[in-house]
């Protein structure tokens, strides 16, 4: 072979090893699916939001189960975004901003939300209805993991323990902005 077909060859194995490597630290670009592109594992959307399924669940390092456990999550319900997929495993990122890697097993699609508020001493009212002059039914502190039913139009209806009834949208993190969900 001449040099510059080894050349050639060289630089796609460059690039093939720098691929492998960027996906298993999960820093391959998960966004908009270009159309001869592969689809994440799932073939679902990525970036979406999910709740964690179990009360125990395993956070690692990467993407398999040699990964070190990074941190264990011990409430079932709360929302988590999913930034990446790599087979049967999500990179999943929390209301706080910390990512890990988790089993898609340990993950439901039953959307919830946690109140976020700018001061943390302050409560989130729950309206009867999707209108700021209705009747508030309930003021929720910030943390607090609510069951999202319905987003649209800027309200999302939720319930939880002891509260039903409708919250502004940009006071959850667990939808995105102007999302509908039914």
């Amino acid at each position: 072979m001449s040099s510059s077909v080894l050349g050639r060859l060289g630089a796609v194995a460059i690039v093939v090893a720098v691929f492998c490597v960027s996906l298993l630290h999960g820093s391959v670009s998960t966004g908009a699916v270009a159309k001869d592109s592969v689809l994440p594992a799932s073939g679902l959307p990525v970036p979406r939001y999910v709740s964690l399924k179990s009360d125990h669940v395993n956070v690692r390092a990467g993407p398999t189960k040699d990964n070190d456990v990074a941190w264990v999550y011990t409430r079932s319900g709360l929302p988590v975004e999913i930034t990446a997929e790599y087979e049967n495993w999500r990179r999943v990122r929390d209301s706080e901003g910390s990512e890990g890697w988790v089993y898609h097993s340990l993950l439901s699609g039953r959307r919830t939300a946690v109140v976020t508020m700018k001061n943390k001493d302050d409560l989130a009212p729950i309206y009867e209805s999707a209108d700021t002059t209705s009747a508030v039914t309930a003021r929720l502190q910030a943390g607090v993991v609510a069951q999202v039913k319905k987003c649209g139009n800027g309200w999302c209806r939720v319930l939880g323990n002891g509260f039903e009834g409708w919250i502004q949208q940009q006071r959850l993190w667990g939808v995105y902005a102007d999302e509908q969900v039914n």
